[in-house]
C-alpha cells in the first residue's frame, strides 16, 4: 500500500466521522509510533513528518555511525561500513537519518495500524460527544424521535448523536412517535462501557426554568429572578419569582398579556397548570400566596419543626388542597414548611379530634390525614374512600381500617342503610324508637321481633348488616 493511498483512506474516514484533518494527523502519528515501537522495540529515534496540507506522511530512522566492530546498540547505532553503503561521504560520529518506507510494514502490521486508528478515532469521537454534552447539562436540546420503546425513547440530535429520554423523565401524558420533534433538557451524561450516554428530561424543574427563560426576556436578562420551582409533571407547577426593580411586575411579566407568554409553556408541558407567585421572604405571606386561590384566616408557624398550621373556612379547604392534593403538596415544597390545614368551624361536640385517637390509629396515618385537611373523625368519614386513598397515598387496607375505627365511634342514622334494608323494615324499627343503628343493636332479638312484628329472618338480616358497620364490644 502506498503512503498516499493510506493517507487518502484515512482522509475519507475523517470526512465520514466529521473529525478535522489536523486531529486525524496527530492520531495517525501516534498510531505509527505505536507500530514502530512494536517493530523496532522503540520509537524515540524515529521522526514522523505529517504534511497536513498534502496529506503526506514520512518516517525517518535516526542512528549514530560507529566504527566497525564497536556496535553496542543496533537499534540506535550503525557500523561505518553499513553507513557508507547508504551514502559514501558519511564519517564516524555523525547521525544518519534514513527514510522508512511503508513497504517495511507487512500486511498484518498495516491492518493493525488501520484497526488501531479506527479505535483511536472512535475513542476521540466519544470523548468529543461526552464533553460536548457534559457542557450542556441543564440546557434545552431539540431532537427527533428515532425509536420509541416502552421504557425509553431514542432521540437523535442534528448531528445524529444518540440521546435517551427515559419513561421516568417523560411527562405522563407524553406520546411520541417516530419522527416527532422533542424538546428536553440534558439531565446528565454518563459513561457506560466507555460509551457516552446522554440522559434527557422533561420532568425536571430545570426544564420549566429554561422554558421560562426562553419565553420571558426579563428572566433571561436577569431583571426577574426565579427563586424556586416545584412540579408535579403534567399536573401542576408553582414558580416563585421576584424582581429587584420596583417598576417590573414579575408575575405579570411571566404570564404576559392575556397569558401569551405562559400559554406556550403550558402547551409544551401537556397543559400543566402553572402558578406564578411573587416571592416573599416572609413565610406567612409566602404560604398565603402559594395556597391561592384559597383564602386563609390564620396561620401558626413553628420554625423549630418547620410546620405551619393554616386555618380557613370549610368551603376553602378543597381549593387549598387542590386536585389530587397537588396544590398543598407543592405549596409545602415551595415554602419549605409542612402545611397542615384546619377548618374554621364551631366546635362539634359529637366530633372527635384525630390526635385523640393515637392509641387506635398510627401517628403517621393521622399525620397524612391532617395534611389533607381531615383533622377530625367526621371530616374523614365525609370523604369517599377513593378520594382518601388518592389524596393521602395511603394503602386501601389502611384507609379501610381507619374508617372502621371511626365509624365505631359514631352512631349512624338507620335511613343510611336503605340500600341494604327494605324501607318498610326501617319504618317498623323507627316506630319503636330505633332510629339509629346502635339503638337497634342494643335490643335483644326477641324484643325486636315482638315489638316490630317482623319475623326472625328479617331481624337477623338487619343485625348482620348493622354489625358489618360496627364492632360489638
Amino acid at each position: 500500500m502506498k503512503t498516499s493511498d493510506l493517507i487518502d483512506s484515512f482522509s475519507e474516514f475523517k470526512d465520514f466521522k466529521n473529525i478535522d484533518r489536523e486531529t486525524l494527523m496527530h492520531i495517525l502519528e501516534e498510531v505509527f509510533r505505536t507500530a514502530l515501537s512494536k517493530k523496532y522495540g522503540t520509537d524515540d529515534n524515529f521522526d514522523i513528518i505529517v504534511n497536513i496540507d498534502k496529506g503526506d506522511l514520512e518516517i525517518y530512522r535516526n542512528r549514530l555511525i560507529v566504527e566497525d566492530g564497536k556496535l553496542t546498540d543496533s537499534k540506535r547505532e550503525i557500523e561505518y561500513s553499513e553507513a557508507i553503503k547508504i551514502e559514501s561521504d558519511f564519517e564516524v560520529g555523525e547521525d544518519l537519518s534514513e527514510p522508512v518506507p511503508l513497504s517495511e510494514f507487512g500486511r498484518r502490521e498495516i491492518l493493525a495500524i488501520h484497526q488501531n486508528l479506527v479505535g483511536k478515532i472512535q475513542d476521540y469521537e466519544k470523548s468529543l460527544i461526552f464533553q460536548k454534552y457534559k457542557d450542556k447539562v441543564g440546557e434545552i436540546v431539540i431532537g427527533e424521535v428515532y425509536q420509541p420503546w416502552n421504557k425509553e425513547i431514542l432521540v437523535l440530535d442534528e448531528e445524529k448523536i444518540e440521546l435517551v429520554l427515559p419513561k421516568s423523565e417523560q411527562i405522563p401524558s407524553d406520546r411520541f412517535r417516530k419522527g416527532d420533534t422533542v424538546r428536553a433538557i440534558v439531565l446528565k451524561v454518563e459513561l457506560k462501557n466507555n460509551n457516552p450516554v446522554i440522559i434527557l428530561s422533561r420532568t425536571s424543574p430545570i426544564f420549566l426554568e429554561r422554558l421560562l427563560e426562553a419565553e420571558v426576556p426579563e428572566i433571561y436578562d436577569g431583571l426577574i429572578t426565579i427563586r424556586n420551582i416545584v412540579r408535579v409533571p403534567g399536573e401542576r407547577a408553582k414558580v416563585a419569582v421576584e424582581s429587584y426593580d420596583d417598576r417590573i411586575d414579575p408575575v405579570g411579566s411571566c404570564v404576559g398579556m392575556k397569558g401569551n407568554r405562559i400559554h406556550g409553556i403550558v402547551r409544551e408541558l401537556k397543559n400543566e397548570n402553572i402558578d406564578v407567585i411573587n416571592y416573599s421572604s416572609r413565610p406567612e405571606l409566602m404560604i398565603r400566596r402559594s395556597l391561592s386561590p384559597a383564602e386563609i384566616t390564620k396561620i401558626n408557624i413553628n420554625e423549630a419543626t418547620k410546620t405551619a398550621e393554616v386555618f380557613m373556612e370549610p368551603d376553602q379547604v378543597s381549593l387549598a388542597i387542590g386536585k389530587g392534593g397537588h396544590n398543598i403538596k407543592l405549596a409545602s415544597k415551595l415554602c419549605g414548611y409542612e402545611i397542615e390545614i384546619y377548618r374554621n368551624t364551631d366546635e362539634d361536640l359529637d366530633d372527635i379530634d384525630l390526635k385523640g385517637l393515637k392509641g387506635e390509629i398510627d401517628d403517621w396515618v393521622i399525620d397524612e390525614l391532617i395534611k389533607i385537611g381531615c383533622d377530625t373523625a367526621k371530616s374523614v368519614l365525609a370523604l369517599p374512600k377513593d378520594e382518601l386513598i388518592s389524596r393521602t397515598d395511603l394503602e386501601e387496607e389502611t384507609i379501610d381500617q381507619v374508617i372502621e375505627v371511626l365509624k365505631a365511634l359514631f352512631d349512624v342514622d338507620l335511613k343510611e342503610f336503605n340500600d341494604e334494608i327494605d324501607q318498610s323494615v326501617i319504618n317498623a324499627l323507627m316506630k319503636i324508637g330505633c332510629d339509629t343503628a346502635k339503638k337497634v343493636l342494643a335490643l335483644p332479638k326477641k324484643e325486636l321481633v315482638s315489638r316490630t312484628g317482623l319475623d326472625e329472618e328479617t331481624i337477623d338480616h338487619v343485625v348482620d348488616v348493622l354489625n358489618a358497620e360496627f364492632e360489638e364490644e
